[in-house]
C-alpha cells in the first residue's frame, strides 16, 4: 500500500517549484538534509524517482511532472477546504496571501496593510511581488488567495474587482519643467526609459506612445520605477510613471512632473481572485479596505508643468 504524507507532498511542490534543495527547505522552513530525508521517503513509498538530481539542481523526472500536476490538484482541494472554515466566520482570520505588482506594491502596501490589520487583528498578511503573469499562475495553482494587478486580465476563472483609476504622468529632467508637454509623436522621437520586459506597464506606456515597432536603441530599460526617475534626474532621458508612484519617487530626484492633455494616459488597479474560491465574500470585503486605503494626500515637491 502506497502510504505517504499531506507535508510530503507541499516539500515535493516546493522542490518542483525550485529546483533547489537549500531554496525549497527555506521556503518550508526546515533543514535542508530533513527535506532530502522526506523527498526520498516520499520516492520510496512511490516505488519511483520524482527528481533527476544534478550537481547544484534538480528536474523533474517524467514521473515527477504527472505526479506534480496531480499533487497541486490536491494541495489546492486542501487549501480551499481550510477557506471553507474561514468563509463560515464572520472576519477573515488566519493566513492571507496577496500578490501585488511591482509597480503598485511600494506605494499601496503600506496603508493597505495597516488598515487591513487595524480592523482584522488575527489575520496573518503574506506579500508576494512580481509580475502579472506569475501572479495569475500562483493564483491558478492555490498559492495566492488574491492579487492587485492592472484590469482587466480576462481570465474567466478569475473575478476582478476595479479598486481605482490613475493618470500616467511624464518625469523629465527639472530644466525641461517649463517646455510643452510632449504629445505622442514627440515622444517617439526621444530617449524613452521604461521598465524591462515583463511588466505589464511596459506595454501600456508603449501602447500610449504607439512605439510597438520602435527600435530597440531607441529605449533603455529599467529594473524599477525608483531606477528610471533617478535615470531621468542624470539627465538620460524622459519616462512616465503611475500617479501612486509620483511622492516616493520624485521626492528626491532632480526631475519634473508633466501631465498630458486629455485623454490622459491611465490604467485601472484591482483585485483578482479565483470565481471557486470559498472566501470570496471575505476577499469582497478587503477590495473595499484597499480601496479606502488609496486616498492618497501626501503633496508631490517635483515641479509640474500645466497641461498643454
Amino acid at each position: 500500500m502506497i502510504n505517504f504524507t499531506l507535508r510530503q507532498l507541499r516539500y515535493f511542490e516546493a522542490l518542483a517549484r525550485h529546483g533547489h534543495f537549500g531554496r525549497a527547505a527555506d521556503d518550508c522552513s526546515i533543514s535542508q538534509p530533513a527535506l532530502s530525508v522526506q523527498i526520498r521517503d516520499l520516492e520510496e513509498s512511490l516505488g519511483a524517482e520524482l527528481f533527476e538530481r544534478a550537481a547544484r539542481q534538480v528536474r523533474l523526472s517524467a514521473f515527477g511532472e504527472e505526479f506534480l500536476l496531480r499533487v497541486r490538484e490536491i494541495l489546492r482541494s486542501v487549501d480551499e477546504l481550510g477557506d471553507l472554515a474561514r468563509a463560515h466566520r464572520k472576519q477573515l482570520v488566519g493566513r492571507l496571501r496577496i500578490g501585488v505588482i511591482p509597480t503598485v506594491a511600494p506605494y499601496l502596501l503600506p496603508g493597505m496593510i495597516s488598515a487591513l490589520t487595524r480592523d482584522n487583528a488575527d489575520l496573518d498578511i503574506h506579500v508576494r511581488e512580481t509580475v502579472t503573469p506569475k501572479l495569475l499562475q500562483e493564483l491558478a495553482e492555490g498559492r495566492l488567495d488574491t492579487a492587485i494587478v492592472a484590469l482587466p486580465i480576462s481570465e474567466l476563472s478569475m473575478t476582478e474587482t476595479p479598486l481605482f483609476e490613475e493618470n500616467f504622468v511624464l518625469v523629465r529632467p527639472r530644466e525641461d519643467a517649463e517646455k510643452p508637454v510632449p504629445d505622442r509623436e514627440m515622444l517617439r522621437e526621444m530617449r524613452l526609459l521604461l521598465l524591462e520586459e515583463g511588466h505589464c506597464f511596459r506595454e501600456q506606456a508603449l501602447s500610449f506612445c504607439d512605439m510597438g515597432a520602435v527600435r530597440p536603441r531607441e529605449i533603455l530599460d529599467g529594473s524599477s520605477l525608483s531606477t528610471l526617475v533617478q535615470m531621468v534626474g542624470a539627465g538620460i532621458g524622459v519616462t512616465l510613471i503611475p500617479e501612486i508612484a509620483m511622492p516616493v519617487e520624485t521626492r528626491s530626484a532632480d526631475v519634473s512632473i508633466a501631465r498630458f492633455a486629455d485623454p490622459q494616459p491611465s490604467r485601472t488597479i484591482g483585485m483578482i481572485w479565483r470565481k471557486t474560491s470559498p472566501i470570496s465574500r471575505q476577499l469582497m470585503e478587503v477590495a473595499d479596505v484597499v480601496r479606502k486605503a488609496t486616498c492618497r494626500s501626501e503633496p508631490v515637491n517635483a515641479p509640474q508643468a500645466k497641461i498643454s
